[in-house]
C-alpha cells in the first residue's frame, strides 16, 4: 500500500507552532494534524485521507461531523449557547429524560450533568460519600477514570498519571481488575475468575485493609478501557453486585468509554446482567461536543440544593447534540455496531492466526482490543512492535490509538460500514506484517 510522506509541510508547521505554545503534557503520539472529517473519514491539513479507526478515543459516536447532528447543533446556536445550570431549559430536561428512558437502572434516574468524563466521576465520588455517609473506595488496576484529583486517585493504569501529583484523595485501595488473559489470583477449582477476584476483596481487602462498613462506593469501568480493552469473566459483575448489596456499598459503573452503544447496548454494564447505582457518562453521548452526566437511582441521589453545582454542565449546544446522537444510536448505529463489531472480532482473530505478534483478540461491539506479545506462552508485552503497528498504519492512511503495556484499541465511529472495516483491516494487517518482521524476536 502507498506510504505518505508524513508529517506534511503544513502539518510540520502547525506542530512547531503548538510546540512554542500548547501545553506539553498532551500525549502526541504521532502528527495528525486535522483539517476536516467526514463519516469515518478525516482529511489533514495537507489534504491526505485517513480512515479512523479510533473516533477521537471513542467520543466520535456518529462520525464526524455528522449532517443531523450538525444541524441540531446549528438550530440550538442560533436561539441561545449559554444560560448555566442555575436556571431551566428544555434540551436539558429532554435529555435528562431520555438518559431516563436508556438507563441500565430499573428504578427512575436522576442527571447531574458536566462537561466530561472526569468531572462526571468527580460527581459520582462525591454523590458516593453524601448518600451513604462514608469515605472510602474501591478501585481496580488498569482503571482509567480521568485526570482531575479525586479521579486520577482511582486511575490505575499508567502510574505516569500519580507521578508528581501526590498526596491524592485519601481513601481509595486497588483490587487487580480480572483480566483472564492476565490473571494475578489463584482460582479455587471450578471458580469463575471474577468470583476469585470478589473473593479476593472480602476475604483480604475487607477483612485487612478496610472494613467493608467503611465503604461507600466500588468504581469500576464494566469494560476496562486505557488499561487494555479488558472484558471481565461473566461470573464477576453479579458476584461484585452481590457484595455490594451485602455491605451497602454503592456500585458505580464508568461508562465514560464504554457507554453510548459502543458494545451493541446502551451501557456495557448491561451485558453482565447487573444494575450500577450509580452510572458515568460523557465521551460518545454528544458526538464530540463536551459534555457529560452522572446518572444514579433517584433514592441515591439525595443530596440538598447547593451540595454540588457546575457551570456549563447541560450546555443546550451540548444538550441538542446529545439528544441527535442518541436518536441515531437508537436509529441503526447500535445495531451496526453489533453487526459490524461482529465480522470486525472474527476478521481480527483471522488475522491473529496468520501472524504470531498477536497474542489475544477481544471486545464487545466495536469496543475491540488486539494485545501484542512477543511470545504466546510467557505473554511478554511487545510494547515496541506495538507502537510500530500504529505508526505504520498512519503513514498508509489508517488512524490507530494503542492502550495498556501492548494493546491496540479498536473503536471506529458506531456508523462505521462493513467495506470500510475490511478497508481498515487491510493496512493495519500490512501494519502487522512489517512490524513483526522488524521486532518481533
Amino acid at each position: 500500500m502507498e506510504v505518505m510522506k508524513l508529517p506534511g509541510p503544513k502539518a510540520r508547521a502547525l506542530v512547531k507552532r503548538d510546540s512554542a505554545v500548547i501545553s506539553p503534557s498532551y500525549p502526541r503520539d504521532y502528527p495528525f494534524a486535522m483539517e476536516y472529517g467526514k463519516g469515518s473519514w478525516l482529511w489533514d491539513v495537507d489534504g491526505n485521507k485517513f480512515l479512523d479507526f479510533m473516533a477521537g478515543i471513542a467520543v466520535n459516536s456518529t462520525g464526524h461531523a455528522h449532517p443531523e447532528v450538525v444541524k441540531a447543533i446549528q438550530e440550538q446556536a442560533e436561539k441561545f449557547i449559554h444560560i448555566s445550570s442555575d436556571f431551566y431549559h428544555i434540551k436539558m430536561i429532554e435529555l435528562a429524560e431520555k438518559l431516563d428512558e436508556i438507563s441500565p437502572m430499573e428504578e427512575a434516574v436522576t442527571t447531574f450533568m458536566t462537561n466530561s468524563g472526569t468531572e462526571s466521576v468527580e460527581t459520582a465520588i462525591k454523590l458516593a460519600r453524601y448518600h451513604t455517609g462514608r469515605s472510602n473506595f474501591l478501585g481496580f488496576t488498569g482503571g482509567f477514570h480521568g485526570r482531575t484529583m479525586g479521579a486520577v486517585t482511582f486511575t490505575a493504569s499508567k502510574s505516569t498519571y500519580h507521578k508528581g501529583f501526590y498526596p491524592l484523595m485519601n481513601g481509595v485501595v486497588h483490587a487487580p481488575f480480572p483480566n483472564p488473559y492476565r490473571p494475578v489470583l489463584e482460582r479455587k477449582p471450578g471458580e469463575d475468575y471474577g468470583e476469585t477476584v470478589v473473593r479476593y476483596i472480602e476475604e483480604q481487602i475487607f477483612r485487612q485493609i478496610v472494613p467493608a462498613e467503611e465503604m461507600a462506593g466500588i468504581l469500576l469501568e464494566p469494560i476496562q478501557g486505557e488499561g487494555g480493552y479488558i472484558v471481565p469473566p461473566p461470573g464477576f459483575f453479579p458476584a461484585l453486585r452481590k457484595l455490594c448489596d451485602k455491605y451497602g456499598i454503592m456500585l458505580i459503573a464508568d461508562e465514560v468509554q464504554s457507554g453510548m452503544g459502543r458494545t451493541g447496548k446502551w451501557w456495557a454494564i448491561e451485558n453482565f446482567g447487573v444494575e450500577p447505582d450509580i452510572l458515568t457518562t460523557a465521551k460518545g453521548i454528544a458526538s464530540g461536543v463536551p459534555l457529560g452526566a452522572c446518572l444514579a437511582r433517584r433514592t441515591v441521589m439525595d443530596w440538598e440544593r447547593g451540595s454540588h453545582g457546575n457551570t456549563y454542565g447541560g450546555n443546550p449546544i451540548a444538550c441538542a447534540a446529545a439528544l441527535k446522537t442518541i436518536e441515531l444510536i437508537e436509529g441503526g448505529y447500535m445495531q451496526n455496531a453489533v453487526e459490524v463489531g461482529a465480522y470486525a472480532i472474527e476478521a481480527l482473530k483471522g488475522i491473529a492466526a496468520r501472524h504470531p505478534s498477536i497474542g489475544e483478540v477481544r471486545g464487545m461491539g466495536l469496543m475491540i482490543g488486539v494485545e501484542f506479545v512477543h511470545d504466546h506462552k510467557t505473554k511478554e508485552p511487545a510494547a515496541d512492535l506495538r507502537d510500530a503497528v500504529v505508526h505504520k498504519a498512519f503513514e498508509r492512511g489508517l488512524l490507530l490509538l494503542g492502550c495498556a503495556k501492548s494493546v491496540i484499541r479498536i473503536a471506529p465511529p458506531l456508523s462505521i460500514s462493513k467495506a470500510e472495516v475490511e478497508q481498515g483491516l487491510e493496512v493495519f494487517e500490512e501494519a502487522v506484517s512489517l512490524a513483526e518482521k522488524e521486532h518481533l524476536r
